[in-house]
């Protein structure tokens, strides 16, 4: 008899100080998460390499890419952590031009884009915003 009382007692204990480990260990990856930066996702397709990046707010990074072969640069804009839709937006364009020459918008879960221009010789700006948090660059990545 006294074997089982022993061996309930060490399973309660053992069962009490995995409960009081378990919210510490579950808080160490959530803040890690929202921490962490995004990484560009490849939504632009094929032969396009990352030449530029700007955080958004604690939020997201958006990512200017290029693609050699077409002349083409290409934005996208990520959320460090996907979760319920926001509200994102993103723009294009040549610099000096007073049109954007793509945009994308709307509610996402993970990312807005992608967007892109022809720009060879010239430079790029690229702006737009995330659940309220605005970024911007201007006179980007000339050439």
């Amino acid at each position: 008899m006294m074997r089982v009382v022993q061996g309930a007692v060490a399973a309660a204990v053992s069962a009490a100080a995995l409960t009081a480990l378990a919210p510490a260990a579950s808080a160490a990856p959530a803040t890690a998460a929202t921490t962490a930066t995004a990484a560009y996702n490849g939504a632009c397709g094929t032969g396009y390499k990352t030449v530029n990046s700007t955080p958004i707010g604690g939020i997201g990074t958006a990512y200017l890419t290029y693609n050699s072969a077409t002349g083409k640069n290409c934005a996208v804009a990520i959320r460090n952590v996907a979760g319920d839709p926001v509200a994102m937006e993103l723009y294009i364009r040549r610099t000096g031009s007073e049109i954007y020459a793509d945009q994308d918008g709307g509610t996402f879960r993970s990312y807005v884009g992608p967007v892109y221009v022809s720009a060879t010789g010239s430079c790029v700006d690229w702006w737009g915003a995330m659940d309220g948090t605005r970024f911007q660059e201007y006179g980007t990545n000339c050439g």
